[in-house]
This record gives structure tokens, C-alpha cells and sequence, in this order.
């Protein structure tokens, strides 16, 4: 179901957006420019600063002893082997933006560095790290950040899969309203300029890819007709889904790209290449502390650092959104200790190999007298790519392959993408549905549309500067994610230490009676083995569990204690959900207990299932943190009563031991 006014905002402020930028590309150009030299001045240290405090978080999280907390139920095991799952976090996290800046980038900042003489050993060393730093683990650590917490509140705690749940530690029920809108409405306006600027780039680059290889024109008319071929492809593979459409692609994707990435390194100065590739991540690894809170306080290089770090560190957060839903909707059953980890070496060891290849070979064919090479490198760089192919023996087959390895990168970027901004704009009913398929067609055009409208006001230059100004909105929305998931990750470690279990261990110590009838262990195990239809529920939740929650709220009335009991409809089963709240002191949150209808499949052991297909229906335990993984169809009305006082008494003993100093 679609989020009416994240929807509708969202989708009017881009549309707004394309139709000015068409209208009065001029106007658009001078505002563009103005705004982005007020962000740059202004905020450049922000974004250094945000980048790093990231990078610290996530590492930290990694290590600690949250590491061991599964993304999903404890029982709940990876969807995805290693290969397709790195292979679509790749695809999806880097675009043909990878070509376009691995040969370009490297020559630019040996040629003309940010402070300091060019063309010299020193030069040649940091082009490539300069590359490598905004290609590395500080971007890798945003995208972590939010698969990380998006999945943990949406697998882990039964929230839906947005923005807006890893929130709710932070701003509690304003998530549903307003503020929550807005979150969400800034990361699809962020997510659909940064798919923009990859998709600009792909547009200008595989333009003159077919104008090298085939000697068709550059001009807009080429460039329309390519963003049309990807926004067809990428709309056929997002209606047909993450297992068909995109998980294809993108292991395809990750295989050509290592293919044409062996070539050159077969082909080339193999020991040379090598060699670097080993300098340079050694450079990168020594040299990190120090550039990434590096501001050029004294050299102030203002043009260089808009048009590259500042660049890049709005570029990653704008994708931040973006990746990070679709990384948690593909990363259910690892533990955030494996995400992390995987998420910041996997693609960064194929492009730190990608960038070392193909930029110390282009770095070679400079060094080695050819200045008319790195002169095109660095004020043509849609060029730069093919140049450097030229330069190598079977050159129709590795710009032919290059292309249509660049195409797949670019429909992979739009498809996902499309896939991500549908979800950022719908109600899903859980995390493993995806929005409506018209919506997800309606964002593959609006996107190409912004993309054309980008390019007809200055070209990647523009779409560089609009991503600039758009990623600054989410970046203050990073740091409340953070707090959240810290706080979220803090209270499940707390909650573990007061004795919760995911399965109820003292069911068999309770009350066994029920006006005066004694419940045999025959009867216990008649419940153990039932898979109750929808009636059956329906008929314990009015028999049982409404009466037994209503009792403990006029209890703890009778004891000056602020309680109530609320009742819904749950859309999906048609079942009422019962939601019992107690107020607690200032500043501690409440109690929450709620007994929710989930549907599931009759296990294959279940001896009487009269079908293999055949559905029955659980009333599952949530509290705060979401669903306690154990169902209380079948407890007597004394069991269920006995069942709330333990986990309002933990709650208890929870609140305690926060408040207690020494374990700050």
C-alpha cells in the first residue's frame, strides 16, 4: 500500500524539479552553482566530520560484543551464498560511475593535486590513494550503517523495513507521523538525485563508448535514447523482482567487470600493476587517519574539494538510503559482526583492485611521455576509459565488452534503485514484500527524467552540485540512526542480562489449573502439536486473551497504576491484535505488551497437516524491541496473566539496571 504523503511529496517536489530544470535550464544552472558554494563554505567540515563519526560507529559495532546479534530471529539463517549476496551489494552500491572515475580521477590529482606540485613519484603514489580513499570504507560505512539498522529494526524487532523504524528509539511514536514522513520523504528526494548523477555519468560515458566504437554521434538525442534503453531494462528487471531480475544481473555484472579487469592486468605490465596494487593499499591503510579529517583549513583547495571529497561524501549519503534498504532486504540471517565486515571488504577489495589496475596503468601511459593521454584523461574524462582500452591490444573486444559491462552496471543502479524509492514510499505489509509494480515503473521514469533534465542544465558538473545540496538533509538524519541503533543494541544486551529468553522457559512452573481443572501434560502437549485456523484464534483471543489483559489492567488500576488496553484489526489476518500499555516513571519508556496474529506455513513434521500449502495462525508475544518469537495460542487465562508479569517484571528489573550508574 502506498504511503500517500511521502508519495506524493516526494514525487511532486522531483517532478517540480524536472520541469524547471527543462523549462529554465540557465536559471537552474546559476541557483545550483550559488547554493552549493553556500553548502561548501559552510558545511564542508560537516561532512568530514560526519564521515568519520560513521566509519568510528560502525567499526565499533562490529567489534563489540553487538557483533554476535543476528539480523532476525536467532534460528534465522542467510538467504543469499556469499558470492550473489557480495555480487548484488556490489552492483547496487557502485555504478558505471566506477569506470567513469578509476582511470580519470588518478591521472587529475597526479596532474594537478590539491595542494602541492604534480607529475612527481609523490604525485603518482597519492593519485591512486586519493581515488581509493573516496571509493574505500568511508562510503562502504554508510551504506553499513543503514543496512545494518534497517535490518535489525525490521528483522530483529518486527518493525517495517523504512527509514522511519531505526527512529523510534530516538523520537518514539512521532515516527508515524510527520517527522517520520519527512525522514523519508528527504532519503527518496537524496536517493533519486545520487541515481541520478551515476545514471548522468553512465549516459555520458556509454555515449561516447558507442561513439568510439561505432562513430555514432555525441549529442542529446544519443543520450536520450540511452537513458530510454535503461529505463526499459531497468523496469523490466525491477518488476520481476530481487531472484530474477536484479540478483542476475548483478552476479552477471560482478563476473564481466572481473573479466575485462584481468585483461589489462594480463595484457598490461602485469609485475608493474602488481607491484601498485600492493603500494597502494598499503599507502591507503598508513595515509587514512589522516585525510579523512583532513579540511585543508590552510590550503583550502574550495574547487577541488567541491568537485571531489565533498562530492563524494553527499554522493554516498545520498545512496546511503537507497543501498541500505535494499542491503537489509537481501541480509536477513547474518549477524551484524558478518554485515559489517562484509560489507566493507567484499566490494572494496574488488575496487581497490579495479581502481589500482586501471589507475596505475593509466598513470603509466602519463609518466611514460604520452601528455596528450592524461590531458583527455582529466578534461574529458567520459573518454578516459576507452582511451586507456586503445592503448591495448584487442581493443574492439574490451570496449565492446566494457560497454556492455558499463550498461549493466547502469541498469542495475536504476533497478535497484527503483525497487528501494518504491519501498521509501510504501506501507509494506513485511519486510520481504516489495511496493506496488506501477510504482516501482513510475520511479525508473522519474528517474530518467530528472537525469535528462540534469544533463540539459550543465551536464555531470550540475548533477555533481545537486547531489551536493541533497545529501545534506540526510546527513543530520544519519547521526539520529546511529543513536537509535546504539540504543536499540544497548537494550537488547541489558534485556539479555535480565534472564529473557526467545522461548518462554517457566511455562512448565506456572499455575496449571483453571477453575479447579487441572491441565494434564497430555493437554500441554495437545497444544504443542495444534495449528489453529483463523477461528480458532479469533474464538481464543474473545475467550481468553481479551478478558485475561483486561483483568491485569483493572488490577494495576486497583494499585494507582496508569494502564490500558487497546484493540485493532490486523489487515492481513483479518485476527484483532490486543496491545496492553503501563505507564512508567518519567523518562523510562513503558511497558508494552501486545499479542499479535501471524500467519505461517504448517512445518512438513507436523504429522496431521492435511496439505502442504496449508496455512494456520500464531498469536505472537511483542514487546517494545518487537517480537519475542513465542506464541501463546492455547495458554489458560491464568498462564497468559502469568506470562505478562514476567515480562512486566523484567521490564522492571531492565530499568533498573539501565539506571543503574555503574553500568553506564
Amino acid at each position: 500500500m502506498i504511503n500517500t504523503p511521502v508519495f506524493a511529496i516526494s514525487s511532486v517536489v522531483i517532478v517540480a524539479i524536472t520541469v524547471w530544470a527543462i523549462a529554465a535550464p540557465d536559471n537552474a544552472d546559476t541557483v545550483i552553482g550559488s547554493v552549493v558554494e553556500w553548502i561548501s563554505s559552510a558545511f564542508g567540515w560537516w561532512y568530514f566530520l560526519v564521515a568519520t563519526l560513521i566509519v568510528v560507529f560502525v567499526l565499533f559495532i562490529a567489534l563489540s560484543r553487538y557483533g554476535t546479534i543476528r539480523l532476525g530471529p536467532d534460528q534465522s539463517r542467510p538467504r543469499y551464498n556469499v558470492f550473489t549476496w557480495g555480487a548484488m551489494l556490489f552492483a547496487a552500491g557502485i555504478g558505471i560511475d566506477l569506470m567513469f572515475f578509476s582511470v580519470s580521477e588518478p591521472v587529475t590529482q597526479y596532474l594537478a593535486p590539491p595542494v602541492g606540485d604534480g607529475s612527481n613519484t609523490e604525485a603518482a603514489r597519492q593519485a591512486v590513494v586519493w581515488t581509493l580513499f573516496h571509493y574505500g570504507i568511508t562510503g562502504w560505512a554508510m551504506y553499513a550503517l543503514m543496512g545494518a539498522a534497517l535490518a535489525y529494526f525490521a528483522y530483529r524487532r518486527g518493525l517495517p523495513l523504512s527509514i522511519r523504524s531505526a527512529l523510534y528509539p530516538v523520537i518514539g511514536k512521532r515516527v508515524e507521523g510527520a517527522v517520520g514522513d519527512g525522514v523519508e520523504i528527504a532519503a527518496v528526494i537524496g536517493t533519486i538525485f545520487g541515481i541520478a548523477t551515476s545514471l548522468g555519468i553512465g549516459v555520458v560515458q556509454l555515449n561516447y563508448g558507442l561513439s568510439f566504437m561505432f562513430d555514432l554521434p555525441q549529442n542529446t538525442a544519443m543520450q536520450v535514447a540511452l537513458i530510454a534503453v535503461a529505463v526499459l531494462m531497468a523496469t523490466a528487471s525491477v518488476v520481476s523482482g530481487v531472484d530474477r531480475g536484479i540478483r542476475r544481473l548483478s552476479e552477471l555484472n560482478a563476473l564481466l567487470a572481473l573479466v575485462l579487469m584481468l585483461y589489462i592486468l594480463v595484457t598490461g605490465k602485469t609485475r608493474f600493476l602488481l607491484d601498485a596494487i600492493v603500494m597502494n593499499v598499503g599507502d591507503y591503510v598508513s595515509r587514512f587517519p589522516g585525510m579523512t579529517l583532513d579540511t585543508f583549513a590552510f590550503d583550502a583547495p574550495q574547487e577541488w574539494l567541491n568537485a571531489w571529497t565533498l562530492f563524494f561524501w553527499a554522493w554516498w549519503i545520498a545512496w546511503a538510503p537507497f543501498v541500505g534498504l535494499f542491503l537489509a532486504r537481501i541480509s536477513r540471517g547474518r549477524t551484524l559482526r558478518q554485515f559489517i565486515v562484509a560489507v566493507l571488504t567484499i566490494p572494496f577489495a574488488f575496487i581497490a583492485l579495479w581502481i589500482a589496475i586501471f589507475g596505475n596503468a593509466a598513470l603509466d601511459i602519463v609518466i611514460s611521455g604520452n601528455g596528450a593521454f592524461g590531458e583527455t584523461a582529466m578534461n574529458a574524462p567520459e573518454s578516459a576509459f576507452y582511451s586507456l582500452l586503445d592503448q591495448y591490444p584487442g581493443v574492439l573486444f574490451s570496449a565492446g565488452l566494457a560497454t556492455f559491462t558499463g550498461l549493466l552496471f547502469y541498469v542495475t543502479s536504476a533497478d535497484s534503485g527503483a525497487l528501494v524509492m518504491t519501498n521509501l514510499t510504501s506501507r509494506l505489509e513485511d519486510p520481504e514484500t516489495d511496493g506496488p509494480k506501477w510504482s516501482r515503473i513510475f520511479w525508473a521514469v522519474a528517474t530518467g527524467l530528472l537525469t535528462l533534465a540534469m544533463l540539459i542544465v550543465g551536464g555531470v558538473t550540475t548533477l555533481q552540485n545537486a547531489t551536493i545540496i541533497m545529501g545534506l538533509p540526510f546527513s543530520f538524519v544519519m547521526l539520529l540512526i546511529m543513536a537509535g541503533l546504539h540504543r536499540a543494541l544497548r537494550s537488547e544486551v541489558l534485556l539479555r542480562g535480565t534472564g529473557r529468553t526467545v522461548l518462554h522457559s517457566s511455562l512448565s512452573e506456572r499455575v496449571g489449573s483453571e477453575r479447579g481443572v487441572q491441565r494434564t501434560w497430555r493437554q500441554r502437549l495437545a497444544r504443542t502439536l495444534s495449528y489453529p485456523d483463523r477461528t480458532g484464534v479469533r474464538r481464543y483471543v474473545d475467550e481468553t486473551a481479551r478478558p485475561a489483559l483486561a483483568a491485569v489492567v483493572d488490577e494495576l488500576a486497583t494499585r494507582s497504576i496508569t494502564a490500558h488496553l487497546e484493540e485493532n484489526r490486523e489487515e492481513r489476518t483479518g485476527i484483532p491484535h490486543l496491545d496492553l500499555t503501563v505507564e512508567m516513571g518519567e523518562g523510562d519508556p513503558r511497558f508494552h505488551y501486545q499479542l499479535w496474529p501471524e500467519k505461517d506455513d504448517i512445518p512438513s513434521f507436523a504429522m496431521n497437516s492435511q496439505s502442504e500449502d496449508a496455512a494456520y495462525y500464531r498469536l505472537e508475544v511483542h514487546l517494545t524491541e518487537g517480537s519475542q518469537q513465542y506464541d501463546v495460542m492455547g495458554y489458560t487465562r491464568e498462564q497468559l496473566i502469568g506470562d505478562v508479569l514476567d515480562q512486566y517484571e523484567r521490564h522492571i528489573e531492565f530499568l533498573r539496571l539501565r539506571n543503574t550508574p555503574t553500568l553506564e
